[in-house]
């Protein structure tokens, strides 16, 4: 079964281009990663503080394997003191 999941960060004021620098460097690490079917990155035009992750797993393993790679951890480590907020949520591809 597939896991697909949203994840919303807002940057902190004047922190946008750091925030921006982190997360685009996490695409094409995760889109070469074994199980990963969709992994884009987005900044919403309206609100330049807004980023969404928007990826597709093969199954738990896959995302496990995700959470465990190096480009990961080096985002998982630097983004806190740039992220205002952050959540997720998991989501169902209809169709």
């Amino acid at each position: 079964m597939t896991i697909t999941k949203r994840v919303t960060f807002i940057a902190k004021e004047g922190d946008e281009a750091k925030m921006k620098e982190l997360l685009s460097a996490m695409v094409v690490p995760s889109k070469a990663e074994d199980g990963c079917l969709f992994y884009e990155i987005v900044q919403y035009e309206n609100n330049r503080r807004k980023f969404m992750a928007i990826e597709t797993w093969r199954d738990e393993k896959a995302l496990d394997g995700h959470k465990v790679s190096a480009h990961y951890k080096i985002y998982k480590s630097s983004f806190e003191p740039f992220c205002e907020k952050k959540y997720s949520d998991e989501l169902e591809v209809l169709g």
